[in-house]
């Protein structure tokens, strides 16, 4: 059940070895997280005696000794245990880390164990400490941040807005070029949105100011892997042949990144280079900044309930997007367990047999991409297709601007000459890829 890594595969899984950028993720950001998580739940203490009496002032403290312990145990490199919550799924959590203690020299701790199931794993601490602690098990640490995100980038929300309003009075007439154009253009939107990730920030302010139209051709020589073509290719093959198209976007960020998916999302339905579009998200808040169906419904309220008038129609349209069921809402726990996603069809094969339905899985974001290359030291040239170690339920691509130190699928010599002219270029979110794999 655990996905383990086939024998063929002797690319180094990242670990937290001192000096890396996972070491240092472990050292100072994560840490920081649990800081501002601890501080935000200080600051509600008011709120949750006028809502919950007693009960909620015991339940706040509760929390916070099970998040300065959580704080301690990662600090201190203590053994990673068992969870304790009984929600769905505990279970295959406690089993994976059974896989990890039965591999090691000694019990896996948080440093000593690979990396992107530390952090996965403190994420999850979080929400048990906050389950096992009612009545403010339903409460979201990081909605603050996510609303402020998404309000601090509302200058830019309306630029996108009009744009997409201006462009489908004549959505119809547009010829094959100029509808490509527009594809190029929004899907470049929708990749360059990836920036905004809280996470990265360590969960300071990290919004969209500028117009994100007007910076995408002076961007365009930082996309290191760009495969629009292919991607246009099978869409607009599709259209031509009036097939029925389903596009999966298995969602980031939720801000301005959401609101740049959900205007990407409405041109492909609007264009009918898409006949349905479903979204993932996660089913806990994750990751400071990813979406749940909390961020992605609050999202589309906001846009309906704006006073300019292009966002409020945007909002209008997508609410009736979902009435109609051309838009679709999903958030399955896989999303939120450790797992690299080869190891899908065996853990949730409900998932992947949902996933196979698609024509086009859209990938956004460095912890998708992380788990989609299982989070190994992969050699740059290594062809993506073989990063994703049998993971093809359907065509798919990744949108990431790259915060994480991995990366397949360059050229020759291109990641090499990056690595003498800029050490960082990995980690620093200036450099991004449209990555695709078409399955077969």
């Amino acid at each position: 059940m655990m996905g383990k890594p086939s024998a063929e595969r002797e690319e180094v899984e990242l670990w937290s070895t001192l000096g890396s950028f996972a070491y240092d993720t472990l050292k100072d950001r994560l840490p920081t997280i649990l800081t501002r998580v601890i501080d935000t739940l200080h600051r509600h203490k008011n709120e949750f005696f006028e809502e919950h009496g007693e009960k909620g002032i015991e339940a706040e403290k509760n929390t916070i000794a099970s998040l300065s312990k959580l704080r301690n145990e990662l600090q201190t490199d203590k053994p990673l245990i068992a969870l304790n919550d009984n929600r769905s799924d505990t279970t295959l959590w406690n089993q994976y880390l059974e896989y990890h203690q039965s591999i090691s020299n000694g019990p896996p701790s948080w440093f000593q164990s690979p990396w992107l199931y530390t952090e996965c794993y403190m994420y999850r601490r979080i929400h048990e400490a906050l389950v096992l602690n009612p009545p403010i098990s339903d409460f979201d640490v990081f909605k603050e941040e996510k609303v402020h995100g998404f309000l601090e980038s509302q200058q830019a929300i309306i630029v996108l807005s009009t744009y997409l309003q201006e462009l489908l009075k004549n959505i119809a007439d547009l010829d094959e070029k100029r509808l490509q154009e527009e594809f190029l253009k929004l899907l470049q939107v929708s990749l360059w949105g990836n920036k905004c990730d809280l996470s990265i920030s360590g969960g300071k302010e990290n919004s969209q100011k500028s117009d994100p139209l007007q910076s995408l051709e002076e961007l365009k020589s930082f996309i290191l892997v760009d495969h629009t073509e292919k991607i246009w290719s099978l869409l607009s093959n599709k259209k031509k042949n009036r097939q029925t198209t389903r596009i999966d976007i298995v969602m980031d960020n939720a801000g301005f990144e959401l609101t740049a998916d959900l205007i990407l999302a409405d041109f492909l339905l609007s264009s009918k280079l898409a006949t349905e579009i479903h979204f993932h998200g996660k089913s806990i808040p994750w990751y400071v900044s990813d979406t749940t169906k909390q961020d992605f419904n609050w999202t589309i309220k906001q846009m309906q309930s704006s006073n300019h008038k292009w966002m409020s129609k945007c909002g209008a349209s997508w609410e009736g997007n979902m009435k109609k069921g051309v838009w679709v809402y999903h958030d399955h726990l896989f999303w939120t367990l450790p797992h690299e996603f080869s190891s899908m069809g065996k853990v949730t094969p409900d998932l992947y047999t949902e996933l196979q339905k698609s024509n086009l899985i859209i990938f956004k974001g460095d912890l998708n991409y992380r788990k989609l290359l299982g989070d190994r030291k992969w050699e740059f040239t290594v062809p993506f297709h073989q990063a994703l170690n049998n993971f093809h339920p359907a065509p798919l691509c990744s949108l990431r601007t790259l915060k994480c130190d991995i990366q397949v699928g360059l050229k020759p010599g291109q990641g090499e000459q990056f690595m003498n002219t800029e050490p960082n270029w990995m980690i620093i979110g200036k450099y991004g890829i449209i990555q695709f794999d078409a399955a077969s």
